[in-house]
Order: C-alpha cells, then sequence, then structure tokens
C-alpha cells in the first residue's frame, strides 16, 4: 500500500490550453523531449518533411496544422510521472476543452508574445477558470517582436479576470531577445536558440549584481531592466500558492518553446509548484488518492476509431484514487454491472502501450464496446461511489444534415451515432417525423466541417449540411406534465427531440424564450437538460 501511495505522490496531471499557433504543440513536444519520450522534436508546420506533432493524428488536424481532439502523452521527469492533456487549440472544441480540464489537476495557458489574449479565444481560457483549477502562463516566442510585457500581463489579468505573478521577466524580445531574469535567485539566463531536436542550450547564468552584466546584455537593456524589476517588486502581486491553487493567481513565465529557451526552467518550477493528484467529488462526499486505497475512475472522453483498421473506440478515463492491474474486475456505476478492464492503453499521439499498471492521476485508454458515456464512474470500493457528472454545453450553431447517397443509410446511422457519442456535436430529429430528418447542433462551427469530413474518411457517408438559423436552444422542464404539441410558439421557433425522445424547442431570438414562456402559462424552459 505504501509503495502505491509512493507512484501516487509521483504523478502530475496537467492539460494545455491555448490559441491555434500560440505554440501549445510545440510547447508539448518540447516537454516530451526533456522527458525522453521523443528524440527529436518535429516542426508542426514542416508537412513537406512529413513530420507533424506527436499529438496531432487525425488527418485532418495533419492537413489543417490544428488540434481538433485532445491527446494523452505521458513521461518521466526526474523521478515525475507527467501526464500530460494537449487539448484542441480552436474556440469551436471548447466543451472537448472543458471535459479535458475535468481530467487535469492544473492547467497551463501558452499565449503569444506578438497577440495578447486573443478576442476570440477568451471563451477558451474562461473554461478553464471554471474549474478553479490552477493555472500556469507561458508568454510564448519572445525570440519575435513581442508586445510590452507589462501589457500582457495587464491584457490577462483585465480580460480573463485573473491576477498574474511573473517568476521571470525577458529583457527585450526579437532579434533583440537578450534572455530572463529569475526574480527569485535574481539571475539573468542569456538567450542562445537551440537547434531542432537539441536539449542543451548554451546559455549563461549572470548574476544582477554582476559588473559585467551591462557589457554582456548592453547598458541600456540593464537601466531598462533595473527599472522594470523595481515596477514589478512594488505593483505585481507576491507568489502566493494557496491563491494559485484556487485559480486567483497565475505564475507567469516567458519563454520560446520553438528555440527550448525557457522550456526546461517553466518545467522546473511547475513541478515544484504543483501538487499531487486532488481530490475529487463524488454525489456522496469525497474521494482522496492519498487515503482510499480503493480504485476509481471517471470517463472523460470516447473517441472512436483511433484505429482504422479495427473501427474501435477509446473511452479515455482519469484514475481518481487507487491502482489499475491489467484484467481487474470493476463496477460500472451507470450501467450497474460488473467489468474486467482489458486491453488498456496509454497513448503517444496514435501509437498505443499496453498497461499493466496505472495509477491515480494517470490517464488510460479502454476498449470500448458501445457501454461507456462521458461521465461515468468505475470503481471498486467497499460502498459503491459515482463521481459528478460532466455538464453539456448547449449548442449554439445547428445544421441539417442531407445525406448524397441514401443506399448508404445503415453506414450513415452508425457514423453520426458513434461521432455523436464521443461528444463533439449533438443529434436531434425533427419532432415526430423519425430519424428521416436529422438535425445536428454544436457548440462551434469547425465541428461541422470535421463532422463531414470525418463521416467521408471514416464510414465512407458524403452529407451536405444545410445551416440552419437557430442560436438558442432549451429544454422543457418536466415534459410529461406538458402537451408539447400544443404549445403557442414564436415564427422562429422549431420543436425537436433528441435521440432520447426528449421534446426540446429552438429559437432565432433570445427574445422569443421569454414570449413563449408568457404564452404558456405554467410552462418553464431549461437553459442545461437534466443528466
Amino acid at each position: 500500500m505504501a509503495g502505491e501511495f509512493e507512484e501516487i505522490q509521483k504523478r502530475r496531471t496537467f492539460a494545455i490550453i491555448s490559441h491555434p499557433d500560440a505554440g501549445k504543440t510545440t510547447l508539448t513536444e518540447k516537454l516530451l523531449l526533456y522527458g525522453g519520450a521523443i528524440n527529436l522534436a518535429g516542426s508542426v508546420k514542416g508537412r513537406k518533411t512529413g513530420k507533424h506533432a506527436v499529438s496531432d493524428w487525425m488527418d485532418i488536424e495533419k492537413e489543417r496544422g490544428i488540434s481538433v481532439t485532445s491527446s494523452v502523452l505521458q513521461f518521466n521527469y526526474e523521478g515525475f510521472c507527467i501526464n500530460i492533456l494537449d487539448t484542441p487549440g480552436h474556440e469551436d472544441f471548447s466543451e472537448d476543452t472543458y471535459r479535458t480540464l475535468m481530467a487535469a489537476d492544473s492547467a497551463v495557458m501558452v499565449i503569444d508574445a506578438s497577440k495578447g489574449v486573443e478576442a476570440q479565444t477568451r471563451k477558451l481560457f474562461k473554461v478553464c477558470t471554471l474549474r478553479h483549477i490552477p493555472i500556469f502562463t507561458f508568454i510564448n516566442k519572445m525570440d519575435r517582436e513581442a508586445r510590452d510585457p507589462f501589457a500582457l500581463t495587464d491584457e490577462i489579468e483585465e480580460l480573463l479576470g485573473i491576477r498574474t505573478c511573473p517568476v521571470n521577466w525577458p529583457i527585450g524580445s526579437g532579434k533583440n531577445f537578450k534572455g530572463v531574469f529569475d526574480r527569485n535567485t535574481k539571475k539573468i539566463t542569456t538567450f542562445q536558440a537551440a537547434h531542432a531536436g537539441m536539449q542543451e542550450i548554451a546559455t549563461k547564468e549572470i548574476d544582477f549584481s554582476d559588473p559585467a552584466l551591462g557589457s554582456v546584455i548592453g547598458e541600456d537593456y540593464l537601466a531598462q531592466l533595473t527599472e522594470e524589476t523595481e515596477l514589478l517588486d512594488g505593483a505585481s502581486d507576491e507568489l502566493d500558492m494557496a491563491r494559485v491553487s484556487r485559480g486567483d493567481l497565475t505564475p507567469v513565465f516567458f519563454g520560446s518553446a520553438l528555440t527550448n529557451f525557457g522550456v526546461e526552467t517553466f518545467l522546473e518550477h511547475f513541478l515544484k509548484m504543483t501538487t499531487p493528484p486532488l481530490p475529487r467529488k463524488t454525489k456522496s462526499g469525497e474521494v482522496n488518492p492519498m487515503k482510499d486505497p480503493f480504485f476509481s475512475a471517471f470517463v472523460f472522453k470516447i473517441q472512436a476509431n483511433m484505429n482504422k483498421a479495427h473501427r474501435d473506440r477509446i473511452a479515455f478515463m482519469r484514475i481518481c484514487s487507487g491502482e489499475y492491474q491489467a484484467g481487474m474486475e470493476v463496477t460500472h456505476v451507470q450501467g450497474k454491472r460488473k467489468i474486467r478492464l482489458n486491453q488498456s492503453t496509454q497513448m503517444m499521439a496514435d501509437e498505443r502501450k499496453i498497461v499493466e499498471t496505472a495509477y491515480a492521476g494517470d490517464i488510460i485508454g479502454v476498449f470500448d464496446p458501445g457501454i461507456f458515456a462521458i461521465g461515468d464512474t468505475l470503481e471498486n470500493a467497499r460502498e459503491p461511489i459515482a463521481f459528478e457528472g460532466i455538464p453539456t454545453f448547449a449548442p449554439e450553431h445547428f445544421a441539417r444534415v442531407r445525406q448524397i447517397d441514401t443506399m448508404k443509410r445503415k453506414q450513415f446511422t452508425k457514423g453520426i451515432e458513434q461521432i455523436a457519442q464521443e461528444g463533439a456535436i449533438q443529434i436531434f430529429q425533427e419532432r415526430n417525423t423519425g430519424m428521416e430528418e436529422i438535425i445536428v447542433g454544436a457548440v462551434g462551427v469547425l465541428q461541422f466541417e470535421v463532422l463531414t469530413y470525418r463521416l467521408k474518411a471514416e464510414y465512407n457517408v458524403e452529407v451536405r449540411l444545410d445551416t440552419l438559423p437557430y442560436e438558442y436552444i432549451r429544454w422543457i422542464d418536466e415534459p410529461e406534465t406538458v402537451d408539447v404539441d400544443k404549445i403557442q410558439g414564436t415564427s422562429d421557433m422549431k420543436l425537436i427531440q433528441n435521440l432520447k425522445g426528449e421534446p426540446l424547442l429552438l429559437f432565432a431570438h433570445p427574445w422569443s424564450v421569454r414570449m413563449v414562456e408568457e404564452r404558456n402559462p405554467g410552462l418553464k424552459l431549461l437553459e442545461f437538460g437534466k443528466s
């Protein structure tokens, strides 16, 4: 038992989030490089060489150079076992990001130093603060022309509502990037770019009080650094780990993932500042991995067709307590039955490694014969437990899906249902028309492009999507007490149902929601369905 808790103590599980092109995937690769998990960090943009980011596995990701699924990567570094959850880098996939954050104990937020917090990605970053988990900020691309670092930290505070504490501070940027100043050790690490695949960088450390510093970084930059550090000491928040733990304060680091500069420093600080796996809330209390010896886990992601040759489904689960052993028997709480966990894997993009043993904090992928849903609990506790469910975001975009070849109805139905089970899209149908008219809802429009692509690539089904004018969806409270077909609606209202047969209403305008409630006394409309 002591050995099990010792293994759990080593675990660190975090998610990386960012706007597309901020360098998230590059940072992920460089972290893996330091952990020895890969030997050469491939350029994400280098499609001509056939290299793609190790965390991007779906064909559409390789073609477009963006991450649209969450990858799970594990490596070891200086006695720690680190699980990285690489999230989609697009706000249209914020729901997938949120579910991934449910499996993480902390998050790393990557920001482009020349662009700051980009307006369209505020929603994506806000997803992070919904969970109140520790957020660590890596301001990337300092080797390119960057905005003023004070402006960058101010923008984080104003737009994201989280205070900042710079752990190090940049000296110049772009061609004049001289390095970073560590505010704790009072040492300057000079900037030298590393070549692709290199871990070691020929940097120098110089004490801030060293008389030779001015000749190394330039007298003007030394004067500027002196002024800025005085301003920082007087105006910035102090590093308070209690506030970091609550998600009220983010430690900020500056560097350049592409050139490896600042990555290892960031990793070492991060590991000192983060904690082993955190307790998880259940419907009846709390599961603490450092006290509870029983096995428990929850499903946070389902991915179909990771191996095209086998048409399989993998359920990704976060282990919350105890030890996983291959072939162990557990209770599937929602299915109300015992199951044996076989064929468990850990992932390096689409490369699989069979797992014999795993511990709290680890992420494993389990073959899913179609019995799991997102949020399901698996456990072997003496008293049954169930983790709190994962909220579902209400779709904001809707489209009618039409088959081009109606002879492939079976493949179409199977494909769209399996993709919907992953949680990226939601399926609805016209009320009282059966499955002939299918409407899909998504949080972001890019989901529609991915749906069309995957139906063709994985199920050999071509479809046409006709976008619908609706933006608001409402569930009906206690629908069994309402004669749904007699609801007095508005001209922009549409009555649909989900696959469970539950009635829902779509609206093009927000004021129509209030109007329908006023026209139908006793009718109560809900923004979220009841799980």
